[in-house]
């Protein structure tokens, strides 16, 4: 809700045209994740410099190795946005940062917590 703090973030992705734009937030938060992710995207696509506003690309969830099977924050978060799940925070870390690498010929063998959410997968990462 700081506007000029957005103003600012929707200026630099205009005049910087980074590769990627990812939301980073905190699986522990639940559905208030939700509401952020929204209210972020809104605010870059309100205060946007060009008629076609870079919105975000992907997500970033944190402390992924705490919320159990308690997945439907993320699923909503996915489906609200568009955007995919793409690097879960699972340690303190930076080699606790992981890639999401989701193949979807997998989906069908394997629970949604599991093909989502665990950090320990070794094929996914």
């Amino acid at each position: 809700d700081n506007e000029p703090l957005m103003r600012a973030l929707s200026k630099l992705i205009y005049l910087n045209n980074p590769d990627l734009v990812l939301f980073v937030g905190e699986a522990l938060v639940g559905n208030d994740a939700v509401d952020q992710l929204s209210k972020f995207n809104q605010k870059l696509a309100d205060l946007a410099s060009s008629p076609t506003p870079r919105l975000i690309d992907g997500i970033l969830l944190t402390k992924f190795d705490t919320i159990d099977d308690k997945v439907g924050a993320a699923l909503s978060m996915v489906y609200i946005s568009g955007a995919p799940v793409m690097f879960v925070g699972c340690g303190q870390s930076y080699t606790d940062l992981k890639k999401l690498n989701v193949n979807c010929e997998d989906a069908p063998q394997i629970s949604c917590k599991t093909l989502l959410f665990t950090c320990d997968l070794s094929q996914m990462f």
